[in-house]
């Protein structure tokens, strides 16, 4: 249990660690770092995308409102097939075709979702990972612009002492009294 965390957190260790190198990377090169949600659904291959699919229908209301009408028509039609006497009912009462039907569904659908959310997990993990170097180039970024403000304001008052310096030495030439002296 020790070695797996271990190796856990020398994983996070290492993925901060190549995170910052391409926030480094990306501030060298003035480059931005943000990318868009759809480069990270470029990558997914034909079963990733198919898991998506499914569990999108899979959890959607039209899913639920066909897989209800078929269950009613299945219901409807054998019950009606079995009173009528004469036809013999293809699934008659307590419906053990469409109870192995419903198992079978489950069976494959279950582990397709849980492969779609897994991958959605991955996505999530990606994201916060991406968010996270977009914050920290930002914060270097205005880390950055505070010391070119704080150059900039040291270099004005320079100026302005040097422009006050000058104006002193015009008005001692022209014996004009100065009432503020640097």
């Amino acid at each position: 249990m020790r070695t797996k965390r271990k190796e856990y957190l020398a994983q996070i260790a290492a993925e901060q660690k190549r995170s910052k190198e391409s926030v480094a990377r990306s501030i060298a090169e003035r480059r931005p770092i943000s990318r868009s949600q759809a480069d990270l659904s470029e990558d997914a291959s034909f079963g990733q995308r198919a898991a998506d699919a499914v569990a999108r229908f899979g959890g959607s209301w039209t899913f639920i409102g066909l897989f209800a009408l078929v269950l009613v028509a299945w219901v409807v039609l054998n019950s009606y097939l079995l009173i009528q006497g004469g036809h013999k009912a293809f699934d008659p009462y307590p419906y053990i075709l469409l109870n192995l039907f419903l198992s079978m569904l489950a069976s494959i659908q279950a582990p397709v979702i849980l492969m779609s959310q897994n991958r959605q997990g991955e996505i999530d993990r990606q994201t916060t990972q991406h968010d996270f170097e977009v914050n920290l180039k930002a914060e270097l970024e205005i880390m950055a612009l505070h010391e070119k403000m704080d150059d900039f304001k040291l270099q004005l008052f320079e100026l302005q002492y040097e422009q006050l310096r000058v104006l002193n030495l015009l008005c001692e030439k022209n014996d004009i009294v100065v009432t503020v002296k640097v």
